[in-house]
């Protein structure tokens, strides 16, 4: 792991985040209206303090499936109340009693018919509210900065959460892709792929970030289309190009690493190989994985905005972000973190509820 440079200077005021699982919500957007029929059974479930892959696997069992037949967009925070959708195939069967069997961390709230699966990725984006505490600073430094967050955006880092508790998935993801181990489970390989593939990515975006550049088009640059996955490379970087990247309309972005060339060139291509050569285990080892090289967004646009004080020393912050956002990412612009409170039985908040969803 390497160390992030802030994008916006270090955050002017601390606070302290998650106290109790309501101060981090979130909701799901889809983005599209459900069918209403088909073989598989679409969840609205909430939950709170609880694994997403957890929940999935408590909703096969009141089906009657295996864990297989449950999917779900995206992983959400343990130590959080989050909304979010689950499917259930069940071609010829009747929906059971979802709440059959009530449990205090999740409860399914609807239930419609849909003729495909959830598949990972398949929203349109997450609304947060999140609820800082004991903010210390001038409330005002917060507002300003979070209006130059919206005017700017942030650096669209993965989170801690992608790399597991104390960066474990690196270790692991070092271990396999250096030959040291073998990991047979498909769903922890894939975790630990992810993770060596995001580290590579945020040591380029942070070599961005100290140069600058990670909001502005370099000669060279694979711009991408703003909510898509669609991109196209700029050898030149005329005045067009740069209304289009002030306008958010594409973004900088930086390599997923993988098999294939990279799409980027000149002095942009030879920034990214620079990275990646100073980990080669990771670079080589997910060509030979079999990942293709595909790219991702430098900039992290923040949308729908907003910031109240509801009392002295309590800031209620909501916002928007796309599919694949991290929030944390965000905050740590916002927001300088205060150690966790001690509770009664001597643990912090959040070794209480470890925060382990990706």
């Amino acid at each position: 792991m390497i160390a992030l440079p802030y994008a916006h200077g270090h955050p002017p005021i601390q606070g302290r985040l998650r106290v109790a699982p309501e101060d981090f919500q979130v909701r799901e957007e889809l983005g599209f209206a459900l069918d209403g029929v088909g073989e598989h059974v679409w969840l609205w479930v909430r939950k709170r303090g609880a694994n997403t892959e957890w929940v999935a696997r408590r909703l096969a069992e009141r089906a009657g499936v295996p864990s297989g037949a449950v999917s779900y967009a995206g992983m959400k925070d343990r130590h959080a109340v989050t909304e979010q959708w689950f499917s259930v195939h069940l071609p010829g069967k009747a929906d059971p009693d979802w709440n059959a069997d009530p449990h205090p961390d999740f409860t399914v709230l609807n239930a419609i018919r849909h003729s495909r699966k959830l598949r990972r990725g398949a929203l349109s984006g997450n609304a947060f509210c999140i609820t800082v505490r004991d903010l210390q600073g001038d409330p005002a430094e917060l507002t300003a900065r979070l209006e130059c967050i919206i005017a700017m955006g942030v650096p669209h880092y993965f989170g801690e959460q992608r790399f597991g508790r104390e960066a474990g998935n690196l270790e692991r993801a070092e271990a396999l892709l250096s030959g040291r181990e073998k990991v047979r489970d498909r769903h922890q390989r894939g975790l630990y792929l992810s993770a060596a593939r995001s580290a590579l990515f945020n040591a380029v975006l942070a070599r961005r970030v100290v140069e600058d550049s990670w909001h502005s088009a370099l000669p060279g640059e694979a711009l991408m289309l703003a909510g898509s996955h669609s991109f196209f490379t700029a050898e030149v970087v005329d005045e067009m190009i740069r209304q289009r990247v002030a306008a958010f309309d594409v973004h900088p972005s930086g390599p997923l690493w993988g098999a294939g060339e990279l799409r980027s060139s000149g002095a942009v291509r030879e920034l990214e190989e620079a990275v990646a050569e100073q980990f080669p285990i990771f670079r080589d080892g997910l060509a030979a994985a079999g990942l293709e090289q595909e790219r991702r967004a430098l900039r992290l646009v923040v949308e729908t905005a907003t910031l109240e004080y509801p009392e002295a020393s309590t800031a209620v912050l909501n916002f928007r972000l796309p599919a694949g956002a991290y929030a944390t990412t965000v905050l740590r612009e916002l927001i300088e973190e205060l150690p966790a409170q001690i509770g009664s039985n001597g643990q912090s908040s959040s070794e209480q509820v470890p925060m382990t969803d990706l």
